[in-house]
């Protein structure tokens, strides 16, 4: 069955400017720009002051689910303007210390369980990462962004063939923030 319209409306903050130009979204705030096109998707955005509204008219099941996940996506990109995000991953070690650095746009992670080869994590977009003695913190205000690189790292040290439950090396999320101070 499908429903006449499905609509979810985005109240825009004043510190906030949100510009459509057809279904691509510029959304300007304190912290910086980011800009997302939504052409691929067959439903209608349209802007009425300070409201956003995310619509579809008679849709199919996939169509109703896209229109909750545009909405959301919108309000992300909002929240990464005018507070950003930010992860911060634990270093954790038992015998051979890991040692990071930042190399250009990448991380390297050296010494892991004794490797002689540094493993190396690209950095996604414009996210910034500060390394700490046992910490390592990405921020930025692309929530994509910042979340992919911080799983590339985690996932740079997973170890492969031995038992989890001994082997607890690597370098883990252990907290994701809206906020950046």
């Amino acid at each position: 069955m499908r429903l006449p319209e499905i609509s979810k409306t985005i109240q825009v903050p004043d510190n906030v400017d949100v510009s459509l130009e057809g279904k691509k979204v510029n959304v300007k705030g304190a912290k910086g720009s980011l800009t997302r096109d939504f052409s691929f998707a067959p439903i209608a955005i349209e802007g009425e002051g300070k409201n956003i509204r995310v619509w579809a008219k008679w849709p199919r099941k996939k169509e109703a689910a896209l229109v909750g996940t545009i909405y959301s996506h919108i309000q992300n990109m909002i929240t990464g303007v005018t507070k950003g995000y930010s992860y911060k991953l634990k270093i954790v070690f038992s015998h051979f210390p890991i040692s990071v650095k930042l190399q250009d746009k990448s991380v390297l992670i050296e010494n892991f369980t004794g490797e002689r080869r540094a493993r190396r994590v690209k950095i996604i977009g414009d996210v910034k990462v500060k390394i700490e003695p046992e910490d390592i913190i990405v921020e930025g205000v692309n929530l994509e962004d910042v979340s992919q690189t911080a799983a590339n790292i985690e996932q740079a040290t997973r170890i492969r063939r031995k038992d989890p439950r001994v082997f607890l090396d690597g370098i883990y999320v252990y907290e994701k923030n809206e906020g950046v101070a």
